[in-house]
């Protein structure tokens, strides 16, 4: 499975480089890579300098990172959950994120403008205040257990969602397509300065879930059992929710909600991989930033020059999939 994801990685990064309306070959991209390493001497062409390196670099950077992200912290919520259906925004990332970027580009009445700019934060700080009040809510009991914070979390989203909808209705026709744009997901904006403020983010929270891994493996065979062998439960959950919660909330802030990333990869790697987080963990980073660079790939030449939201794609790909997994009865943890 590890020679597999890498191998899925190297081609998802080929053609995510090499495809689009201004098509590259493949010894069109190595020359260009030899040029600026120093390998290579001779004139790169500045057309292929701007599409390689400004455009479809950048947005291949943000899609490993993104789908890197996304699909470690299903993996790690599954775990804590002990839930194969939890996905990184069980406990309202999502429509904290959504809320947050309504409220920036509908405005306060008028007083704050819809803005590029605004998005990322407002997004980013709504998702963290629905994964704080889930945790508030829901997680303040030494022996509170993950039914009760998940379904915290469904009280919360939906409060949120609600709000986000009263904002919706008291938007321009403008405004509710750009909302409605953010919330399918897009790596369109992708710019090397959106991968470097990410790349603190993740790697942070990345290093956390993964070092959380073998409790994790404790953590599976129950609650009361993991307690009895000393696991300290709720500062697992601490640190693994809260580690997994953050990345995505970044994640999320930057490209929009992107759905079935962190609910899939990790179910097609415990099937293959065996169900130990040890293994589970690093290749779901790998699969999962090719899963979504391939998706992003189909999104933005499958109605070339138009382009599909990612979360479209990621939908069509994913759904059909975790369907034919629960058909299976493969799922348990």
């Amino acid at each position: 499975m590890v020679i597999c994801s890498v191998l899925g990685l190297v081609l998802a990064v080929v053609l995510g480089l090499a495809i689009g309306p201004t098509p590259l070959s493949i010894s069109e991209i190595v020359r260009n890579i030899a040029i600026h390493a120093g390998l290579e001497r001779g004139p790169a062409s500045p057309i292929q300098n701007t599409i390689l390196w400004q455009i479809r670099a950048p947005r291949l950077a943000l899609g490993l990172l993104a789908g890197s992200m996304l699909a470690v912290a299903g993996g790690t919520y599954q775990g804590i959950f002990r839930n194969p259906l939890a996905d990184p925004y069980v406990l309202g990332v999502a429509s904290g994120a959504g809320l947050g970027a309504t409220l920036a580009i509908v405005g306060f009445g008028g007083v704050v403008g819809a803005t590029t700019a605004l998005i990322p934060p407002f997004a980013f700080l709504g998702a963290l205040l629905a994964v704080t009040a889930t945790w508030l809510i829901g997680g303040r009991g030494p022996r509170t257990s993950g039914a009760t914070l998940i379904l915290t979390g469904v009280a919360v989203a939906t409060l949120m969602t609600s709000a986000q909808t009263v904002l919706q209705q008291h938007a321009s026709l403008t405004s509710l397509a750009h909302v409605y744009s953010w919330l399918l997901g897009s790596l369109a904006s992708a710019t090397w300065s959106t991968v470097l403020t990410l790349i603190p983010y993740i790697g942070v929270c990345m290093a956390a879930c993964l070092s959380i891994a073998r409790k994790l493996d404790v953590m599976s065979v129950g609650e009361v059992e993991a307690r009895t062998l000393g696991l300290n439960v709720r500062q697992l959950r601490l640190i693994g929710l809260g580690a997994a919660s953050l990345g995505t909330a970044a994640v999320v802030s930057a490209v929009g909600l992107i759905g079935f990333v962190g609910l899939v990869v990790p179910h097609i790697v415990r099937l293959v991989s065996g169900t130990s987080y040890r293994r589970i963990l690093p290749i779901s980073a790998v699969a999962g930033g090719a899963f979504l660079v391939f998706a992003d790939t189909v999104a933005r030449t499958v109605l070339s020059p138009s382009e599909l939201p990612i979360g479209v794609i990621t939908a069509l790909a994913g759904a059909p999939t975790f369907v034919a997994i629960l058909s299976r009865r493969e799922v348990s943890l």
